[in-house]
């Protein structure tokens, strides 16, 4: 059973050319769309970035961090076979972990203490910017309300994520050496975690898009979270919160 539609019947299998140039359609939008593109991303692998700017991409990121268990409670719940929904627990725990002081939230939050930022601001979501939290809602409700082949769908910016933290990891080691080296092991994991967990979801949603419609809600789900990645760096490159109006509405 395919869990995300039910069994497939004869009527329902889509041909092997069909089905070849859907996975076509979704790596493309994942190796053309993904944020590694986006000029901040590009700026923090050329080592252009200054301390502020990666701490504050590190605080502003751990928002979405935090979140990824939250949106893979909901995918779970609308997994349709006790193997399909084990399968997907896994990566709740690969966040969250087995017990207090593992798992990728975690080692996250060790790579904040790494870039010289205390686990109690990283904690504090008051300090979070305004487009990183709107980014990172609309992606959970996204999972929350619609289709199980689109919320599946929109995880597989996983197809891009293991070429990412290898740039990443070497970046980092050639142009920010005040970052001490084990903060880097969330990097370093996700490589593993991330090329499995898109060969799963490409898997599923591959056997679940059986028709052209199914297709194109599957690349538009995959889009959507490639503009989620996006806005939530463009929040990050813009910086800080406008000054605040006082009550007559002049700027301080």
């Amino acid at each position: 059973m395919n869990g995300l539609q039910g069994d497939p019947t004869p009527d329902h299998c889509v041909p092997p050319a069909a089905r070849a140039s859907f996975e076509e359609r979704l790596r493309t939008v994942a190796r053309e769309h993904y944020h590694d593109r986006h000029p901040f991303n590009v700026r923090m692998h050329e080592g252009e970035l200054t301390p502020d700017e990666l701490r504050r991409w590190i605080r502003n990121r751990f928002h979405y961090q935090r979140h990824i268990p939250v949106k893979d409670a909901l995918i779970t719940a609308k997994l349709g076979t006790p193997e399909l929904r084990r399968m997907w627990l896994r990566r709740i725990r690969d966040h969250d972990g087995d017990r207090e002081g593992e798992g990728g939230i975690e080692r996250w939050l060790r790579l904040g203490e790494a870039a010289g930022i205390d686990r109690a601001v990283l904690l504090d979501e008051s300090g979070v910017l305004p487009g990183v939290r709107l980014a990172v809602e609309g992606y959970v409700n996204f999972c929350r309300l619609r289709s199980p082949l689109e919320a599946v769908a929109a995880s597989l910016t996983e197809l891009s994520a293991p070429d990412i933290m290898r740039t990443r990891i070497g970046a980092f080691e050639r142009h920010y050496p005040w970052i001490e080296r084990d903060g880097l092991t969330y990097f370093h994991d996700r490589q593993g975690q991330g090329s499995r967990d898109s060969k799963e979801a490409l898997a599923l949603v591959l056997d679940g898009a059986r028709t052209e419609a199914d297709q194109d809600r599957a690349v538009a789900a995959l889009t959507f979270k490639c503009d989620v990645l996006w806005s939530l760096l463009d929040a990050v490159e813009r910086g800080g919160r406008p000054p605040a109006a006082d009550p007559a509405g002049a700027r301080p």
